[in-house]
């Protein structure tokens, strides 16, 4: 083989060496810039998950607290409790709600889809947590709304020995958090304040 051809060979092969280092330099630099941008989405990522439980930490404390308190206004010769479990599912957190009864947490009774659990619970019980469900998010949503709640017949599975519980209930709502109700019903105990009958 001839020099020429072979410096030609060499000169080539210098270039293309030259040429991979350039971009192996370069896509050192580039994967340092991703590895800190991971390094920043990772802690970024931490920070709102960590913000996200100290809001359904919050959120809960807040939930838990009117809606237990309304089930045991109501209920008084049982102990009831109100909880919501967070479980994250599909990629994003789910809240569950559970009833606490004597001390034992209940078969999901909120479960429409199964019906042995819903039948384990009075639906009197249940229409008092969802209720309070209700008057909890609109205290507690942001920006405020206008505290009003229209119902038509809400307590309509509750025992007629629970209804005045209910009615205190209504009373201590619409006293501590400012909330109007508008009731239609034909549960004489749950009428009060401006009365209109049809």
């Amino acid at each position: 083989m001839n020099v020429h051809v072979l410096r030609q060979r060499v000169n080539k092969t210098k270039t293309n060496y030259d040429l991979a280092l350039a971009q192996f330099r370069k896509e050192t630099k580039n994967l340092v810039v991703v590895e800190e941008r991971l390094k920043d989405i990772k802690e970024a990522q931490h920070i709102t998950q960590t913000v996200a439980q100290t809001i359904q930490q919050q959120a809960h404390k807040k939930i838990a607290r009117v809606v237990t308190a309304c089930l045991q206004t109501v209920f008084t010769d049982m102990d009831y409790k109100f909880k919501l479990k967070f479980e994250r599912k599909r990629n994003r957190t789910e809240a569950t709600p559970v009833l606490i009864k004597d001390g034992h947490e209940l078969a999901n009774p909120f479960d429409k889809t199964e019906k042995d659990n819903r039948s384990s619970e009075s639906g009197g019980v249940l229409d008092i947590a969802g209720f309070t469900c209700q008057v909890a998010a609109i205290v507690l949503s942001k920006p405020p709304i206008r505290p009003i709640l229209i119902m038509d017949e809400p307590f309509k599975s509750l025992s007629v020995e629970y209804r005045q519980g209910a009615r205190q209930m209504i009373q201590m709502l619409a006293k501590d958090f400012g909330i109007q109700f508008v009731i239609v019903t034909h549960q004489t105990e749950l009428m009060m304040g401006k009365v209109v009958e049809l």
